[in-house]
């Protein structure tokens, strides 16, 4: 039995420990934001919070997020009531399949956490590991951006 804390409610799950968080996520709490997209930590698809630092949550064994805050893009916000980055996103019009979008969201939430007016270049650097087969990548950019200039904390 592992406990999960997501989006601040704790979960009591029966899953085998090494299972990938994703998946926890996905089959046992019905949390699809986080996508699976490659399963070998190379696309971000995946991409949610475990404390404060991104993880690429296909590769972290559910056990290693036991006793740990989860958050997802869930916790954000909802579809009537977005979160600031959601927000920026639809916006500046970030997603066009929407596959990456989840865990770029998510990538951007602890960037911005983290540091409390990032470069440009610290904003690229951070969100590097993330990929968009689209290929909105400035849009991604713009959407942060705005974020940043409004002062408002996500």
């Amino acid at each position: 039995m592992i406990t999960l804390n997501v989006n601040g409610k704790d979960h009591q799950l029966d899953i085998d420990p090494d299972m990938p968080l994703l998946y926890a996520l996905r089959n046992h709490l019905q949390l699809n934001g986080a996508k699976y997209g490659c399963g070998l930590g190379q696309c971000g698809a995946c991409t949610v919070m475990v404390g404060d630092k991104p993880v690429f949550s296909c590769l972290l064994p559910a056990e290693a997020a036991s006793g740990k805050a989860v958050r997802t893009v869930e916790g954000l916000g909802s579809a009537e009531k977005p979160g600031t980055l959601q927000k920026a996103f639809i916006e500046q019009q970030a997603a066009q399949c929407g596959y990456c979008i989840a865990g770029m969201i998510m990538r951007a939430q602890a960037l911005i956490e983290e540091v409390a007016n990032p470069s440009d270049e610290q904003i690229r650097e951070h969100m590097a590991p993330n990929l968009c087969r689209c290929g909105t990548h400035l849009r991604i950019f713009s959407a942060i951006k705005a974020v940043i200039a409004s002062g408002v904390k996500p």
